[in-house]
């Protein structure tokens, strides 16, 4: 029974692939006869938008094929390394709206987790959704204690369908990788699908998604820049999140926030700051801020604050990544290429092999025409693009939390110019990024630093002149093993050189013997003979003690 749906959901798949042409997508020569004739044999099964392009028809079939297609195509978007560019913009007008499900069947599935009636955890709960995503829908609800509240519920079975489905993308991705091996080393469908899957496992995890809002929420608490919702912990559970409601504009409604008088050039540029400022001051930061988890608090509009949701995806860098980051971007400011350059090899980003000056030349080569352009015009997400590519012809290694930097990057600069289409980001980040600089390297840094350890040192002083002892006892108790060992030594290679000197008389003796035999003088020669022995039996003896 499981294999007849598979097959049938692997036909549904392939009409609809073959619906909207996209078998015509791939070059002849890469079509194997078996795949001509299969295709020939569904004859019934005809291009019917020959119309649109072909990033269009690649984000229509997806969306027809519902939730698990519709995010691995977001995916894919983010992935602007491995697509032609057409394409990846398509995919990245891919919307997570969906058809909700039953609202009964949402509050049977919070009853089950928490384990209580609806009545008895809320005083009121909205069966009808209001929204509905392709993982998740949410209900609206009110706490016993008064606060308004959203549930977020995981869609019942999603998780069977996500497995087959991501089961059958995983066949047919091995079986592109062993057809076309060229084009598949750079493509890595396998590798593609792997973490696909892995992004999904995490977003059905909703107790994930609530530590990263708690974390997020906690590093811009007090903030003016950013209101990150209040989580409610302790009704939350695997496949149910319960969090503050929130009332906000759209990011995407411009018309909204101009009825509101909203300070448009300010909230661009706020966008930035928040981004940067999790990037680099929390190494921590929100990886999935497209418009639809983004929205703009109605109060102050002069002085405007975003509003996040949906913290199921989060980025995550270490301090030599934020460093060589750092520097990379100060570098691109001052268009200094090699600088770019020795930063990726000491970052280990690229090989330790790699030539430098072939590098500068390659990234000079990329982006120099891009800086001609005025400051305002030049997209920091797309420079960062054409440098990972560029890097990539040098075997850089793919770094996953560069591509989720990337992406979120694209997001936040799409944002602000639609916001305000004359954001200079260069000009908003560039400030930011040097005076980060200076209080990692400055003399800020080290003032920082001794205040960081401080209470650490003052716990061990006590402790330094026991351990001053310790080493110095150590010292002295080493100092005479080395003693012994050199004494050892010396005796063993004496006895070693007096070893050799009577093989050496053994061997003379040996040779006089047998010139006195030759001499018909036997009885010297035996005497000899006896006497070669006993020196080589005392040289190995000396040798082998």
């Amino acid at each position: 029974m499981k294999k007849l749906r598979e097959l049938r959901r692997l036909y549904q798949i392939g009409r609809t692939l073959f619906d909207y042409g996209l078998d015509e997508l791939i070059p002849a020569r890469l079509q194997i006869w078996p795949a001509r004739m299969a295709r020939k044999s569904l004859f019934w099964l005809n291009n019917k938008h020959p119309d649109l392009s072909r990033g269009k028809r690649i984000r229509l079939a997806l969306e027809h094929l519902g939730p698990v297609f519709i995010k691995f195509g977001q995916m894919l978007s983010t992935r602007r390394d491995l697509l032609p560019p057409d394409i990846a913009e398509e995919l990245a007008l891919l919307q997570d709206r969906v058809p909700p499900f039953d609202g009964r069947l949402a509050r049977q599935q919070i009853e089950r987790s928490l384990r209580q009636p609806i009545e008895a955890l809320f005083d009121e709960f909205d069966e009808r959704p209001l929204a509905s995503a392709s993982i998740a829908q949410v209900h609206t609800a009110r706490l016993k204690t008064g606060q308004e509240i959203v549930i977020k519920v995981i869609r019942p079975g999603i998780e069977r369908v996500i497995e087959a489905d991501v089961s059958l993308m995983h066949s047919m991705a091995t079986l592109i990788a062993r057809l076309v091996p060229e084009r598949s080393s750079r493509l890595r469908p396998v590798e593609v699908v792997e973490e696909y899957r892995k992004t999904l496992l995490d977003e059905l995890n909703l107790l994930r998604e609530a530590a990263n809002a708690i974390q997020l929420r906690r590093n811009f608490e007090g903030s003016r820049t950013l209101y990150v919702p209040e989580i409610y912990s302790s009704y939350c559970h695997e496949n149910v999140l319960v969090m503050e409601r929130i009332y906000g504009i759209p990011v995407s409604d411009i018309e909204a926030l101009k009825a509101n008088g909203t300070n448009m050039k300010l909230l661009a540029e706020r966008g930035v700051e928040v981004f940067f400022t999790q990037v680099f001051r929390d190494s921590f930061f929100h990886a999935d801020m497209h418009p639809g988890n983004i929205f703009v608090s109605y109060d102050h509009p002069e002085d405007p604050q975003w509003i996040g949701i949906d913290c199921g995806i989060v980025g995550t860098l270490n301090r030599d990544d934020k460093r060589y980051l750092a520097e990379n971007f100060l570098a691109f400011f001052n268009r200094d290429y090699r600088k770019v350059a020795e930063l990726h090899v000491e970052s280990g980003w690229v090989p330790a092999d790699t030539k430098v000056e072939e590098f500068e030349s390659a990234i000079r080569t990329v982006l120099e025409p891009i800086f001609e352009k005025p400051l305002s015009e030049i997209s920091f997400g797309h420079v960062l693009l054409n440098l990972f590519n560029t890097a990539r012809r040098f075997n850089m290694a793919v770094q996953p939390q560069l591509v989720l930097l990337q992406k979120t990057l694209l997001y936040v600069e799409g944002v602000g110019r639609q916001l305000y289409p004359q954001l200079d980001l260069w000009k908003t980040a560039k400030p930011f990024l040097e005076d980060w600089m200076q209080k990692q390297v400055g003399y800020k840094a080290v003032i920082n630093g001794v205040k960081e350890k401080a209470p650490y040192w003052a716990e061990k002083l006590p402790e330094i002149p026991e351990l001053v002892y310790d080493a110095l006892r150590q010292a002295k108790l080493q100092q005479r093993q080395m003693t012994g060992l050199y004494e050892r030594y010396a005796g063993h290679d004496q006895r070693r050189g007096q070893g050799q000197f009577l093989l050496a008389v053994g061997a003379s003796t040996l040779l006089a013997s047998t010139l006195l035999l030759g001499m018909d003088e036997s009885r010297l020669a035996t005497s000899g003979l006896v006497l070669t022995l006993v020196v080589w039996w005392l040289g190995w003896r000396r040798i082998a003690r």
